[in-house]
């Protein structure tokens, strides 16, 4: 059934103002040291936890749906011929070859090659000129990205997140969750950064299940929204699969009555994308592609059933898609309670249950 026709939804909602200090610097240790606060979609409650008993809020039968995402190294950086440095974020590969995000990028031309350093014998030839400073390029030689990346590349950390120089090492093990496993995302699917092992397999033994979805994180999940009214904002594509095994959890998990808990705004866009994941699966069958869904007031959601998520930006879609799911105003005075409660914000910071 198709969703109706999308009400207008003035972009000045997602709007809040969080005090510079509140942004987290580094993750809490261990992972599920952090802190979670819990709403309630029914009566509105807000209750204050630590993420480590996420357990008392699950129930036998739940069902936990996690992107397996793995954030390549993809911030490198180049020289051109004039000695001039270029910042560089790789994005995805396709066809037409390399999309990189380069930066600055005024004065780059096409048919110019820029030297990686780090490999001064592999460079990137530009191609063509996109939107927003995206290029379309060619490695010389001709390497998979991973492969290259892994020689040249950083964690790309979000900007808000400082480090002087390349992110120390602990950044590259503590940007992926525990369970990533397929690369390529340029950005982390955070709310899944609080999990771990020990945790998860508490909650196995509690007898929640879990689906591994993947959605690589792209950095049209976090553009700045431009318009007055969110009809008028486009989501840029990002790739996303949901394997057979995870069809069939979700769907057992459904018809037994647990809940659909999607572990981050990737995994409930992989849940409510056109590729229906609560269809009667078939045997062996995968469901792939590239997913543009835009989620905000008013929304229906068809797949989940909870949403564990961080605390994001004003004026993101990702706080969109969380005031879609939980109510505008009761999503708005959560985030004034954590603010007031000195809760952690954004990549590193704390979660929200909203069940």
């Amino acid at each position: 059934m198709p969703q109706p026709e999308r009400q207008s939804f003035p972009a000045a909602q997602l709007a809040y103002e969080l005090p510079a200090e509140r942004i987290a610097q580094h993750p809490a240790e261990p992972r599920d040291a952090s802190r979670l606060l819990v709403l309630d979609r029914a009566t509105g409650d807000i209750t204050h936890t630590v993420f480590g008993r996420i357990g008392d809020w699950l129930r036998p039968g739940d069902c936990l749906v996690l992107n397996n995402t793995r954030v390549l190294p993809a911030r490198f950086f180049c020289r051109r011929s004039t000695g001039g440095r270029v910042e560089a974020l790789f994005l995805h590969a396709d066809d037409a070859g390399w999309r990189v995000l380069l930066r600055p990028a005024a004065r780059l031309r096409a048919d110019e090659r820029l030297a990686c350093e780090g490999a001064p014998d592999r460079g990137l030839l530009l191609r063509e000129r996109g939107e927003r400073g995206v290029w379309t390029v060619a490695p010389e030689p001709p390497e998979p990205p991973e492969t290259l990346l892994a020689r040249i590349g950083q964690t790309p950390l979000p900007p808000y997140i400082r480090r002087e120089g390349a992110p120390p090492a602990p950044d590259a093990a503590r940007y992926q969750t525990v369970y990533a496993r397929h690369a390529g995302a340029v950005a982390a699917p955070t709310a899944g950064l609080h999990f771990t092992p020990e945790l998860l397999a508490r909650l196995r033994a509690q007898g929640v299940a879990t689906a591994e979805v993947t959605l690589h994180v792209g950095m049209g999940t976090f553009a700045p929204i431009e318009v007055a009214d969110l009809r008028d904002h486009r989501m840029h594509a990002e790739w996303f699969e949901c394997p057979a095994a995870a069809l069939e959890r979700i769907a057992a998990a459904r018809a037994a009555g647990g809940r659909i808990v999607a572990v981050g705004t990737t995994s409930a866009r992989v849940l409510e994308s056109p590729a229906d994941p609560g269809a009667a699966p078939v045997a062996g069958e995968t469901r792939r592609g590239w997913t543009d869904i835009f989620i905000y007031p008013p929304y229906e959601f068809r797949q989940l059933d909870a949403l564990l998520t961080n605390f994001h930006l004003p004026g993101s879609t990702l706080l969109a898609l969380v005031m879609a799911l939980g109510g505008v105003e009761p999503v708005r005075r959560a985030y004034a309670e954590a603010i007031a409660h000195e809760y952690r914000f954004y990549s590193y910071g704390d979660a929200m249950l909203l069940i």
